[in-house]
């Protein structure tokens, strides 16, 4: 008999997705070896779904654009099947996306960004809209705002924060019900659980963990396969020179737990962020089905509290080397930015 795919409340708002999720980003940029064909990834989703796996994860700027026109092309005919999530707030020059890169949390591109989604995606409503990043120039308030007006009018269904801090994730709920915050959250990325975590579960808030395999490191695809010259990866601190070196022996005392757990160190790994809570909601990547297999069958496995104990005293907090991202991605992270005071805003306008 098939496997059945849990399905979990994520936050306190009503939305009901998988226990698992699919992140579609990869699909569709070239971050992780080249771009992969369509309608192979529009294959993968579709099967994603009918096995159970339903909460899809995607953005306008992956590609840019293209991963949400591909994602609409798959859900075809089975859009009541399917919570989609989508974000914005990353904007760019169109005639230079790579160089000129801002982050706009302002009311005119909240709209104009959602009714954009929706046209790529075409749907009517976006089940989870985030805002990607916080702008440091606008106030979160103003920012959810502008995304309450899209709810009002029925384009969303749900708001979402992605890297926020525990500061703006309050001033966020508090002009409204924020169902969901996406966080980097992982072995090898446990700082959230300081003041992220705990937040969110007091105002009974969603969380959905990108990079739940650590960008592939603790599958082993980033370990025993080598990682081409177009990959990002290349350029993240952990996959470096004597980060890397010790990282991997890491992932080897991992691979001796996964092995006497009878399962893959990827799920093992997965498994662990599965475990940490209802609220907690993976959305692991991949572009092949053999690989979403194994992460959906790592819902199968159970880990004791014993269990969960041997691998953190592994991987503890801090025995991972090497920042998660080069100085060139950290500036839009949550631990830099912050949004501005709402007074600041209101004396300036």
């Amino acid at each position: 008999m098939a496997m059945e795919v849990p399905k979990v409340k994520l936050g306190s708002q009503g939305l009901e997705v998988s226990k698992q999720g699919l992140g579609c980003m990869g699909m569709s940029i070239n971050g992780y070896g080249p771009q992969k064909p369509e309608p192979e990834m529009i294959d993968l989703i579709r099967k994603a779904v009918e096995s159970g796996v339903t909460f899809l994860d995607t953005s306008d700027v992956y590609g840019p654009y293209t991963n949400e026109i591909l994602v609409g092309k798959a859900i075809k005919g089975i859009r009541d099947k399917v919570q989609i999530a989508t974000k914005f707030a990353i904007a760019f020059d169109h005639e230079n996306w790579s160089s000129n890169v801002t982050i706009r949390g302002d009311p005119a591109h909240v709209r104009a960004a959602c009714e954009a989604s929706l046209k790529r995606l075409e749907i009517d409503c976006i089940d989870l809209y985030y805002q990607h990043r916080v702008d440091p120039k606008v106030p979160i308030e103003i920012t959810v705002g502008a995304m309450k007006e899209l709810v009002k009018e029925g384009k969303v269904k749900y708001l979402g924060l992605s890297e926020a801090s525990a500061a703006d994730i309050r001033r966020a709920h508090s002009v409204h019900p924020i169902t969901a915050v996406q966080i980097e959250w992982s072995l090898w990325t446990r700082d959230v659980e300081e003041e992220i975590i705990p937040t969110c579960r007091e105002l009974g808030i969603g969380i959905v963990s990108y990079s739940p395999l650590g960008r592939g490191f603790f599958s082993g695809k980033a370990v025993v396969e080598e990682i081409g010259d177009d990959d990002f990866r290349k350029t993240v601190p952990r996959f470096q020179g004597e980060n890397l070196a010790h990282n991997k022996i890491l992932y080897e005392k991992l691979c001796k737990i996964a092995a006497g757990k009878k399962c893959s160190p990827g799920q093992l790994a997965l498994t662990w962020v599965q475990h940490q809570g209802d609220d907690v909601v993976p959305i692991p990547g991949t572009t092949k089905l053999q690989n979403f297999e194994e992460n959906r069958a790592s819902l199968r496995v159970t880990l004791s509290k014993e269990d969960m104990d041997e691998v953190e005293s592994v991987v503890s907090v801090d025995s991972v080397k090497g920042e998660r991202y080069s100085d060139v991605h950290i500036t839009n992270t949550w631990r830099l930015t912050s949004s501005l005071p709402l007074s600041a805003w209101k004396s300036s306008v």
